[in-house]
């Protein structure tokens, strides 16, 4: 995955793009117009007409295969930083497949709980949103710098992973100081999926 599948040489651009800066920039990209869009349609989106009723019966599946394509995009660098460091090691691929499955088991043990958490606080919907278009410029930049992407002389370079956990942690410290302060305010209704999971009965209907 770390071997150059193609390279661009121009006199102003040079780049070697391996199957893992690939995976990695494309799944920022993903994240970036997700994000987005999602954005965008919390915020702006109205109901659907009465002739699209179908579509909004999807939409819930559709959720969930773009949560395991997220998923899958976060857990590919892992598994293959973690496979460079057994250096092939004698059952360090079941031990990997089993933390894997483990970790989806434990992600949809806590998805409907979580998921009434985020719902009954839309502020926590859009630092989520947030932090993936960090998430996403992350990625990103990390492909890029694996492909060792060169720009008019410059180098892009290993953006400190610190810098962002840092972000999300501050965020989050004041959105819990918000919360605590307003604690008796009712928040805002944005649009979204959650409509439907509350009809599907596999969310709970906001009081």
């Amino acid at each position: 995955m770390k071997e150059p599948i193609f390279e661009l040489k121009y006199s102003w651009l040079h780049a070697a793009f391996s199957g893992q800066s690939l995976i990695l920039i494309a799944g920022g990209l993903f994240l970036l117009y997700k994000s987005t869009t999602e954005i965008h349609h919390k915020l702006e989106g109205t109901d659907l007409p009465a002739g699209q009723e179908k579509k909004a019966k999807a939409s819930l599946t559709n959720v969930i295969i773009q949560i395991t394509i997220i998923n899958l995009v976060f857990s590919i660098d892992s598994i293959l930083t973690a496979i460079g460091m057994t250096g092939g090691l004698e059952g360090a691929l079941i031990i990997m497949i089993i933390a894997v499955i483990i970790s989806v088991l434990i992600m949809m043990m806590f998805a409907t709980p979580v998921g009434n958490f985020v719902n009954q606080h839309p502020t926590i919907q859009m630092l989520g949103l947030a932090f993936l278009i960090l998430i996403g410029f992350m990625l990103i930049a990390e492909g890029a710098h694996l492909a060792h992407l060169t720009i008019a002389e410059s180098s892009v370079g290993a953006v400190p992973k610190g810098y962002l956990y840092f972000a999300i942690a501050f965020s989050l410290f004041v959105e819990v100081l918000n919360m605590r302060l307003r604690r008796h305010v009712k928040p805002v209704q944005l649009h979204g999926v959650q409509k439907e999971a509350v009809k599907e009965g596999i969310l709970e209907k906001q009081v």
